[in-house]
Formats: C-alpha cells, sequence, structure tokens
C-alpha cells in the first residue's frame, strides 16, 4: 500500500513482484488465467439478458439495450474462455528453444511475451545477442508458448555503434586517471 511521504502526497508505487529490489525467480503469469474473466464475463451477460428478457418491455432499467449487452458480453466471456489457453512453454525453455536455433553461442538473452493472431496466440518473443564481447550479431527468435515450436527468426549483424563508444570511454577513462595521478604528485616532492 503506498505510504504519504513527507509531504503528506501518497505516491503510486510497484507492487513487490515487480519492484527491481526483488529477489528471485520470476514467473510470468499464465495465459489461463483470463478463462477465469472469461466465467466472470459469460455470468454476467447471461444473468443482464436472462433478467431483462424475464421483466419484459415494462421494466425502465432492463430494457433491450441491457439485452444487447447482456449478449455481447457473454460473447466476449467465451470469446476470453477460449483464448485462456495454458502455457506448454515457459520463458526459460523458450530460451533453450531460441538458443537452439540460431546457430551461434549465445551471451545475453532476454524474453518477451506477446500474442498473435484473433485467438490471441501466447508467443515468446526472444531477443538474443552473440557471446563474443562485443557482441557480434543479434537476433530475435519468435517461440510458440503452446508447444514450443519456433515459428520465426530474424539475425543480423549487430549494428549498434555503443559498442565503439564503449571502449572509447573505457580508454578516455584511462587516460583521465593517468593525467589525475600524475596530477597529484608534484616535481621535487620526492614522488
Amino acid at each position: 500500500m503506498a505510504e504519504p511521504d513527507e509531504l503528506g502526497e501518497v505516491r503510486d508505487e510497484l507492487p513487490e513482484d515487480l519492484d527491481r529490489g526483488f529477489v528471485g525467480a520470476y514467473k510470468f503469469p499464465d495465459n489461463s488465467r483470463r478463462k477465469i474473466t472469461g466465467a466472470l464475463c459469460f455470468a454476467l451477460g447471461v444473468w443482464a439478458a436472462t433478467a431483462a428478457l424475464a421483466l419484459g418491455s415494462d421494466a425502465v432499467l432492463l430494457n433491450t439495450g441491457v439485452v444487447t449487452g447482456g449478449v455481447l458480453l457473454a460473447l466476449a466471456g467465451i470469446y476470453q474462455f477460449a483464448a485462456g489457453r495454458q502455457f506448454a512453454v515457459n520463458e526459460n525453455e523458450a530460451l533453450v528453444a531460441a538458443v537452439a536455433d540460431v546457430g551461434f553461442a549465445v551471451g545475453h538473452a532476454s524474453a518477451q511475451l506477446g500474442w498473435r493472431g484473433w485467438m490471441s496466440r501466447p508467443t515468446w518473443r526472444v531477443l538474443v545477442y552473440s557471446a563474443e564481447d562485443p557482441p557480434e550479431q543479434r537476433g530475435l527468435v519468435l517461440v510458440d508458448a503452446l508447444n514450443g515450436a519456433v515459428l520465426e527468426k530474424w539475425i543480423e549483424d549487430n549494428p549498434e555503434t555503443w559498442i565503439e563508444t564503449a571502449s572509447a570511454l573505457a580508454a578516455d577513462d584511462g587516460a583521465e586517471a593517468d593525467t589525475e595521478t600524475s596530477a597529484t604528485v608534484a616535481p621535487g616532492d620526492g614522488g
């Protein structure tokens, strides 16, 4: 829960599981949680449509608009329930599938969950960099979260220019350190 700051204002804060200070393995929420939302939408939609139809045209607040809304809500619930399929492949297994498919030794890699198509098929988007320092190649691999199949991959030479900048900055830092050291020792101090 958010605490008031020194000015008495309440500020938003991240939940514990999203806080960067959280230590431990992060588990992506499973896609099958959509079934709960789907069941609730379906039940509420059916209740609204049934109540409006049962009261007839004499009801003031429950009319044909509520029937239409109830039917649409029930249809949305059916869609949510159908799209809420459970993962067969977690992010670690997706990383392993991507590494096995790219054709080069992988150094850094990260996974992000996305959805494809009308039925919101869950897909892991895995970004990989080669193991050299600095990395010479990078790639993006799409792994199906329902069956672990590699759907697509794009591999290219790493075009990022920060690699050259990082080595130049390290050289500049070394030169500055030498300058500071030589400036602290005055001639004739015996040091």
